[in-house]
């Protein structure tokens, strides 16, 4: 099966996939934080008559490049949720996994409600990605992580590689010993992992990407070369990123034009399947 990215409502073309059919699925839907996740794209170039002033008082000009958005609220977010899981548990192989990335607002409401289609029994791990960027509140502790729910299909037989993780730097190395210390530690269901970097290779300027370590850590531990990993909130293609540059294949899914334009620049040197989304790089 070939790497296909697909513009459209994902809940109909997650009916149209075969059932067991998916090892791997990622979603990071939209967190219903009840307003618009936006980020503008700045471009920024050496200029004597410039708006501001850089390294060694260099003027530098600034030029918006555009703004990308989508709006997050629901009347009915569970409501949205639902069927779309249901879908995701039915395509779901028997050893396959799903990865759940959502923050504090709603977690707790989309645990019940995971529990409920994939039994209590299959939930492994509430993990908890820890960041330190970005505002902060003086009304409260400032929100400063995700939550990532992990479930298996079968609680007794799933994919986890754990001989294929990335190893992690010991926080105190001068107590386990060198040996240990080269050879760094697995990671646990705590994850410090800083987010993209505003001028990083990475960044594509689409809001709410996601760092391609995290993606690359839960593929290289929960599916296997060559396997199909499913990503229906598409977004920037972080999923897509990191599959293949693990050798899994991947189906993307998104009605955002915004993100369909930038996964076509992302993607534009890769062999990929497009569905509908032809006309919508033109509008990039």
């Amino acid at each position: 099966m070939p790497n296909t990215i697909h513009f459209g409502d994902n809940l109909t073309i997650l009916q149209s996939l075969p059932a067991e059919s998916i090892d791997l699925i990622y979603i990071d839907p939209p967190f219903n934080t009840g307003h618009a996740q936006s980020r503008k794209s700045l471009k920024t170039v050496a200029d004597k008559n410039g708006d501001r002033v850089g390294f060694q008082g260099r003027a530098y000009k600034t030029t918006n490049l555009g703004e990308r958005a989508y709006h997050d609220q629901f009347d009915d977010y569970l409501g949205f949720l639902t069927p779309r899981l249901l879908e995701a548990y039915r395509i779901l192989k028997p050893h396959g996994s799903l990865y759940f990335h959502i923050d504090y607002r709603e977690v707790h409401y989309c645990k019940v409600l995971l529990d409920g289609i994939f039994g209590r029994e299959s939930f492994l791990n509430e993990i908890i990605w820890a960041y330190d960027y970005g505002a902060r509140t003086k009304k409260k502790w400032p929100p400063k992580h995700d939550n990532i729910l992990y479930y298996a299909k079968d609680p007794k037989n799933y994919t986890f590689n754990i001989d294929d993780m990335e190893r992690i730097p010991y926080m105190a190395p001068g107590l386990v010993g060198k040996e240990k210390a080269a050879r760094g530690k697995l990671p646990t269901d705590t994850w410090w992992h800083t987010i993209v970097p505003t001028n990083g290779k990475e960044k594509t300027g689409y809001p709410t990407q996601k760092p391609i370590g995290i993606l690359r850590r839960i593929i290289q531990a929960s599916s296997n070369p060559g396997d199909l990993v499913l990503d229906f909130f598409g977004g920037s293609g972080t999923t897509g990123a990191a599959c293949l540059e693990l050798e899994r294949q991947f189906i993307l899914i998104d009605n955002n034009p915004q993100s369909i334009q930038t996964m076509q620049k992302r993607f534009a040197k890769a062999d990929v399947t497009w569905i509908d989304c032809e006309n919508l790089g033109k509008e990039a």
